[in-house]
């Protein structure tokens, strides 16, 4: 019998949006955005981020004044309560997508043992 995995995938991305984490980070998320400053400063520190990772992965080098401006962004972020409750929803939700992958590659995992 052929299994399509992607049917069990699918199932879980629908799973997943039922979760207590999914739930409180999505929570999290829609009392972030009511506050407009933590919310613009947040798309901010994401768009620092996106750009300084696309940067590594060019293998270009990233100024200190840039590596600043990051470091700077990333405290204002951090002293938002609603940022930091956000980002604490997101480490929750990150462990459980964590947990999920290691059962996922347990069979990959188990076949380089042997």
């Amino acid at each position: 019998m052929a299994v399509n995995i992607y049917d069990t995938a699918n199932q879980m991305e629908s799973d997943l949006r039922q979760t207590t984490e999914y739930l409180d980070l999505a929570k999290a998320f829609e009392d972030m955005k009511k506050d407009p400053k933590a919310y613009d400063l947040f798309k901010e520190f994401q768009e620092i981020q996106a750009n300084l990772q696309q940067k590594q992965m060019n293998g270009e080098d990233l100024s200190d004044s840039e590596m600043d401006h990051a470091r700077e962004v990333a405290n204002k972020v951090g002293d938002i309560e609603v940022v930091k409750t956000l980002m604490d929803k997101e480490r929750s939700l990150n462990q459980l997508l964590n947990d999920v992958n290691q059962i996922i590659t347990k069979p990959v995992q188990e076949l380089y043992r042997n």
